[in-house]
């Protein structure tokens, strides 16, 4: 019978422990690095389409925020003064203001005396080029949403040919671990596509909901200038 003594198994132990592989940390930076010039490419024009639409996101936020804010005794100011007949007094208000609510108004009191039609026509008309303006470049945002992850995933495919094709020039001989690093370094592009095309979609919509805030207040506004306008007639 063999026996083994306690020194000898705390020697294999310690042989198993330094023969164990040592684990990698993997970061995205590494990962950008170690690729080759095609996925570097693809990865700064991904990170340039990320500026672009953080840059468009914030600046339309801020002119929204902007165009949204209205004084809540502005329309009853501006029944005052047209019942009261000052209609010059009521533009001045409106030039105060600059918001959209208060254009729409003011185009809607240079209309006074034509009939209703031709107020309401005008005022619709001047309502576009305001909403117009609202979504300048936020349909860029819907675009980066579409393309960046379609960029991304082409860069992994010429990522996945390219290492493919060493695969044969190799005649099946190359070594899986060259092999597999090359595949993970060209799944960074599609990883960064679909995160640029996240945060742009998502960006995208909280404009769209904004805007629609901002729509629904000049309507509401129209509509009451319409009202106003068909007190005197009552």
């Amino acid at each position: 019978m063999i026996h083994l003594s306690f020194p000898l198994a705390a020697q294999q132990a310690e042989m198993t422990v330094d023969q164990a592989p040592e684990t990698q940390s993997l970061s995205l930076l590494d990962l950008i690095l170690s690729g080759d010039l095609g996925g570097q490419i693809i990865i700064g024009l991904l990170f340039v389409l990320l500026l672009v639409a953080l840059y468009i996101y914030f600046e339309r936020l801020s002119a929204i925020k902007a165009a949204s804010k209205t004084d809540p005794n502005f329309m009853n100011q501006i029944r005052n003064y047209i019942i009261s007949g000052k209609t010059e007094q009521a533009e001045v208000l409106c030039q105060q203001h600059k918001t959209p609510v208060a254009r729409l108004t003011q185009k809607g009191i240079s209309r006074i005396g034509h009939p209703l039609e031709d107020i309401n026509s005008a005022i619709e008309n001047a309502g576009r080029l305001e909403v117009y303006a609202l979504e300048k470049n936020v349909s860029l945002l819907a675009t980066i949403s579409g393309a960046a992850p379609m960029i991304g995933f082409l860069g992994t495919v010429i990522g996945m040919v390219l290492a493919f094709h060493e695969l044969a020039n190799s005649s099946g001989q190359a070594e899986m671990g060259a092999l597999a690093e090359g595949i993970y370094t060209a799944m960074t592009t599609t990883v960064a596509g679909l995160i640029v095309g996240i945060v742009a979609y998502m960006a995208y919509n909280h404009l769209v909901v904004k805007t629609d805030k901002v729509v629904h207040q000049m309507e509401a506004t129209a509509v009451d200038f319409i009202d106003l306008l068909n007190e005197p007639a009552s």
